[in-house]
């Protein structure tokens, strides 16, 4: 087996008790530990050696651990650090993790927790140089910002924009259907600058986020004195859309009391102000949205049926996120590009576990969550690779997208089985066995870590690609050569 690649660890302080104490703590077969009292000599070890980490005291000499942590971060921006002391200055703290540092912790609390953070902070440090290895040997264009309004690539979303080009070119009501934040109103809003209503005038309305008191009058407007604090008229959506489009979010909360009068402005193109007797015409088109079944709204009465039929003209129903594969990964890179779009932040990347863990994950929130948790993930990241770390997923999401991952492989395995005529059972242990060869190197502790017989584990080696075994062949020298074919 290869001799593991030591990661390095520079642990600065004052007091030679500590840096004794903490080098033996953390010091293993796969760790080197230099220390030394002061912060430019920190500085220099740290990066003449590369280091993976450096563990520096808020008090140093000639200068602190703050204006350390500063320098490392601007020579080298992913740079592991983390300070502690008997620091009592809230300013401290919050400026050393402003500056990236990866942790800081009370003195008194270090014997506690230094090595789980020490050996996360390694984890980190390794997950980057992956990253930043990627980059140099294949080097990744950022992603950009693009002008599509709509972000996706899967089959179920290029049906989705079929039926947007269509119904733009008509003026005819359409339902938008799909659980919260699919992107309903990214829709409408294409649908709006794809039409000849485009350079008119484009409003949303939230239904839900309306008291039903007052939807009536946002709506259609009021008259002066029309109920209590109406003191002047108020000009409507409807009237303020005129020429252009409306769009009606969440319309299966609209009270009933609205729905008719939202009925007759569909038929007609007519309305009244909220206590007016004036007959107002308008040419709006309505787009209307809804995460609810509304043909179940209809059978219990809350929704109007002939509203209903005429609102549901042209239905675009946008599935839900973890039914679009293909999309994960893109609107990931999209959102990730807009955070930097403009000077306004540094290019960001994504490490491969951070990738594996955002497609794996099944999105109940859809879009809106993904965009939430990637702004959310830029801001909290301590350099400019999003790892794994900075996802907000608890154990049990972790290992929810584990299992998905798991399972695409495996659907993927099968599917190249089949196209191969093989067994999938015979290929999966023959790549199975000389994976654990090449990490081994001995085909008895191979054996054994498969909980196999030896000659099972060669038989499995000298499997042929058809699947079928292949006359026996005994000797580790066999077994490796078969492992590198």
């Amino acid at each position: 087996m290869e001799d593991l690649q030591k990661q390095t660890v520079v642990i600065a302080d004052n007091d030679p008790d500590f840096l004794e104490w903490a080098s033996r703590h953390l010091e293993a077969d796969s760790v080197e530990v230099v220390t030394t009292r002061t912060a430019d000599e920190a500085l220099k070890l740290f990066t003449d050696r590369q280091a993976d980490l450096l563990i520096a005291e808020f008090q140093m000499r000639p200068f602190d651990g703050v204006e350390l942590l500063k320098r490392i971060r601007m020579a080298q921006p992913n740079a592991m650090v983390i300070l502690n002391g008997r620091v009592h200055s809230t300013n401290a703290v919050i400026e050393s993790m402003r500056l990236g540092a990866f942790d800081v912790l009370r003195r008194e609390s270090v014997n506690f927790e230094l090595r789980a953070i020490a050996e996360r902070a390694l984890s980190a440090a390794e997950q980057m140089r992956a990253a930043e290895d990627r980059s140099k040997s294949d080097p990744i264009i950022p992603p950009q910002p693009t002008d599509d309004l709509i972000i996706g690539r899967s089959p179920a979303m290029q049906d989705v924009y079929k039926l947007i080009g269509r119904v733009a070119r008509a003026d005819a009501p359409v339902l938008i259907t799909g659980e919260s934040g699919v992107g309903k109103e990214v829709v409408s809003n294409a649908i709006h600058k794809f039409s000849r209503r485009a350079k008119a005038e484009y409003v949303a309305i939230n239904c839900a986020a309306i008291p039903s008191n007052l939807l009536e009058s946002e709506l259609f407007g009021h008259e002066k004195g029309a109920f209590t604090g109406a003191v002047n008229q108020r000009i409507g959506r409807f009237e303020q859309c005129h020429g252009g489009t409306l769009f009606l979010d969440e319309i299966g909360d609209m009270p009933m009391e609205v729905q008719s009068k939202l009925l007759r402005v569909l038929q007609s193109g007519e309305f009244s102000r909220v206590g007016g007797n004036q007959t107002l015409q308008t040419d709006v088109r309505i787009l209307a949205a809804t995460n609810k079944r509304l043909e179940e709204e209809v059978e219990h009465g809350t929704f109007r049926e002939d509203l209903f039929y005429r609102l549901n003209v042209v239905r675009i129903h946008i599935p839900p996120l973890r039914q679009r594969q293909e999309d994960i990964r893109l609107l990931a890179e999209h959102f990730l590009a807009k955070r930097t779009e403009g000077g306004r932040g540094r290019p960001m990347q994504f490490s491969k576990e951070a990738a594996e863990v955002i497609e794996g994950y099944h999105w109940p929130g859809n879009v809106r969550e993904l965009e939430n948790l990637i702004q959310r993930a830029c801001v909290l990241a301590s350099g400019n690779v999003i790892l794994g770390s900075d996802l907000p997923f608890d154990q049990a999401s972790r290992s929810e997208s584990e299992r998905v991952i798991l399972e695409r492989a495996a659907k993927r395995f099968l599917q190249s089985a089949a196209l191969a005529k093989v067994s999938p059972v015979a290929l999966a242990m023959k790549l199975l066995a000389e994976t654990v060869l090449r990490e081994t190197g001995d085909d008895d502790q191979a054996a054994a870590i498969l909980g196999i017989s030896k000659d099972e584990f060669l038989a499995y080696v000298e499997t042929r690609s058809n699947g079928s075994a292949a006359p026996a062949k005994k000797g580790k020298a066999v077994a490796k050569g078969a492992a590198r074919d």
